[in-house]
């Protein structure tokens, strides 16, 4: 269903733009290092499981040496989407070499989850897809608990069907303003619970209780009244947000032209197609199938000030690109995808980080044993190795407190 690939999509995206202490929180989860794991392009997942168990950094060089020369491009897209959703760490050290290694939250939940739950299946399935067959005999397959259990039916009586759910999903939901941070922990759990059975609402927090009555109104959940029990009955919208959209049926369904005069044609009769595009384009005219707009500097100003990136704007149009030009490189004109950029960058020529400064280490020993520990933790903004100075993200500073302690 496009609806669903779309907002699967956009969600990943706003999971991928959290700030970095907010996205390691994220991973203390482990059914959603499942569900960024699920959302991975192909070759993304393979360097995953290559790194599961690789506790030291892999430099970017050795890497390239694993891919042939008419995948890189496939490599380059799968580093970044793993450096975006702070799946992979880059490190850079003394000599600007960069390397990788996995976020140590994700890897330790995602190992935990090798033994005790589900996410084996899905391996399996990724190894397999590659040709791993004597690393999938080694895994022993155990079916993970969910948060919750689906009530018996002799209680919630009459369910609605699949097809009423999908109904009420697409009617229900609405492109309006959500504090992503707030959903994201909860919307991931939801997308392992099964469509079409009933979950009791007891079984939930407060907050959570309060967030799903926002999500019925946008159509993820129905929630439904018993005589003694209360209960929510995920749909598709919320039950398929962790999907991978990755796979070629996402380009058979694609419906956007982009050309490089940077008018937009739609082939869609869904409103939802047009309430999206509507949130960076023009939408000049539409008839029944055919929605008619152009990108232009203020619709795109109007996109970033609620939050919208230039590359969400851009992975969006890539994805959805209709069959016609889906198959071209790029299938967004180039002058297109950089103007897009530049108009971004105008309103964020400069970027405010939280930092913390360090100096007057007691020795030179010091000094780069904590700056080689900053780019190791991803945390590394600068320093002054003549002056013994140094500058590092304000999310690791305890981390490096207590390491700076130890060195004394």
């Amino acid at each position: 269903m496009p609806q669903v690939r779309i907002i699967a999509k956009n969600f990943m995206d706003m999971v991928a733009a959290l700030p970095a202490m907010k996205l390691d929180m994220l991973y203390d989860n482990t059914f959603i290092c499942e569900a960024v794991l699920r959302s991975l392009p192909p070759l993304a997942k393979k360097y995953v499981l290559q790194f599961l168990f690789i506790d030291d950094p892999v430099t970017a060089k050795s890497m390239e040496e694993w891919v042939l020369v008419d995948g890189f491009s496939k490599h380059r897209v799968a580093i970044d989407r793993l450096i975006q959703l702070r799946v992979f760490l880059e490190i850079t050290d003394r000599k600007k070499e960069i390397s990788y290694k996995l976020n140590p939250k994700f890897q330790g939940n995602l190992r935990k989850y090798l033994v005790h739950g589900s996410v084996l299946a899905s391996l399996a399935s990724f190894l397999h897809s590659f040709s791993c067959n004597f690393i999938c005999s080694q895994f022993a397959y155990h079916s993970g608990a969910l948060p919750r259990e689906p009530m018996p039916s002799n209680i919630t009586v009459r369910l609605p069907t699949l097809e009423e759910l999908d109904v009420y999903a697409l009617e229900q939901w609405e492109d309006r303003g959500v504090d992503p941070a707030d959903l994201i922990s909860f919307l991931l759990e939801l997308s392992f619970h099964a469509t079409g059975q009933a979950y009791n609402l007891n079984t939930l927090t407060d907050v959570q209780i309060h967030t799903l009555k926002d999500l019925a109104d946008l159509g993820l959940v129905k929630l439904q009244q018993g005589r003694k029990e209360s209960w929510f009955i995920p749909t598709k919208l919320a039950t398929n947000l962790s999907m991978s959209l990755t796979d070629s049926s996402s380009r058979k369904e694609g419906f956007v032209v982009v050309e490089t005069n940077f008018r937009l044609y739609a082939y869609s009769t869904s409103k939802l197609h047009s309430e999206i595009l509507r949130l960076f384009s023009r939408v000049e005219y539409q008839l029944p199938n055919l929605i008619v707009g152009a990108i232009t500097k203020e619709s795109l100003y109007n996109a970033f000030e609620n939050g919208i990136t230039s590359e969400q704007i851009i992975s969006f149009l890539q994805q959805n690109a209709h069959p016609r030009v889906a198959e071209r490189t790029p299938s967004v004109p180039e002058n297109v995808a950089d103007q897009i950029r530049l108009w971004e960058t105008d309103l964020n020529r400069v970027e405010i980080t939280p930092a913390h400064f360090y100096d007057e280490f007691p020795s030179k020993v010091v000094f780069e044993a904590a700056s080689d520990y900053a780019r190791e933790i991803g945390g590394f903004l600068w320093e002054d190795s003549k002056k013994m100075r140094l500058v590092v993200n304000a999310d690791v500073h305890a981390q490096m407190r207590e390491f700076i302690r130890q060195q004394k």
